[in-house]
């Protein structure tokens, strides 16, 4: 028997990256699984790689309430009820990421484009999940946030402040239907290498996130689906209404300790 067998999930931004490794995994331990995403060949594609038995693609823009309803709908029709939710779609395009600036810079559409996709495909997402989960016996949702949320940046300042949003909303979920039998968590990861950070993000950048990490290495789509996999199983039980760091350390030390500790090295290696 698998972690989540019989159970059937929803993961949001499927086509690639997290969400992918995310709906992938939780098919390999038994769940059946709607591989959402706005990009509905790639969606297809994933179950497709998945199984038909085990996984339908729905194209689904998580902004627009009717869409986030009917991908609400296909779940329970086709694999008759709902269970997990794992609320992971965002706007990730190198074009969008490098005009959401600082506060002063940043185009007020690039704003309202971030809160519509992060935020309130969240919102939505629980709002037509959530009621099928009660009907289906309870169930667990996660949400996506990051350690951007955690700190402040010098830029992404939408981005920042929808997953903030994330946090927020994910703690009165808890709050709201934790006695009707309804988890929510956030998950907040460091930097993950998904397709779209090892193309977007310099190596130069990519070294400086290494060294602030504790682990010897940076975070995989992986490392964030197997946690999704533990908060969307039976095994978390009591953990709800968190916001669990996935980072690989980054966030454990003061922010001087990478180049006290390149200091250190250098230090050495002149003596």
């Amino acid at each position: 028997m698998g972690r989540v067998e019989g159970k059937v999930a929803i993961v949001t931004g499927a086509a690639s990256g997290i969400g992918r490794a995310t709906a992938e995994r939780l098919a390999s331990e038994g769940a059946r699984v709607v591989v959402a995403d706005v990009n509905g060949p790639g969606a297809k594609e994933v179950a497709a790689a998945i199984g038909e038995d085990r996984a339908i693609g729905v194209a689904a823009d998580v902004s627009d309430e009717d869409q986030v309803r009917a991908m609400v709908d296909a779940a329970v029709s086709t694999f008759g009820g709902l269970h997990i939710l794992h609320n992971n779609a965002a706007i990730t395009s190198a074009a969008h990421m490098a005009r959401d600036g600082d506060v002063t810079g940043m185009d007020v559409s690039v704003l309202d484009a971030t809160l519509s996709v992060i935020l309130r495909g969240a919102v939505l997402g629980c709002k037509h999940a959530i009621p099928r989960m009660i009907e289906s016996g309870g169930g667990s949702i996660i949400n996506t946030s990051s350690n951007s949320s955690l700190g402040g940046d010098v830029v992404l300042t939408a981005y920042t402040a929808a997953k903030g949003g994330i946090n927020s909303i994910t703690r009165s979920v808890a709050t709201q239907f934790g006695k009707q039998g309804i988890r929510c968590n956030a998950i907040s990861p460091g930097t993950i290498m998904t397709p779209s950070v090892a193309s977007n993000v310099p190596k130069a950048v990519q070294d400086i996130m290494e060294r602030n990490n504790l682990v010897p290495r940076l975070g995989l789509a992986s490392d964030v689906a197997n946690l999704v996999l533990f908060l969307a199983s039976d095994e978390s039980a009591y953990i709800t209404g968190q916001v669990i760091v996935i980072d690989g350390g980054t966030s454990a030390h003061h922010a001087h300790i990478s180049e006290m500790l390149q200091l250190g090295a250098t230090t050495t290696n002149q003596a």
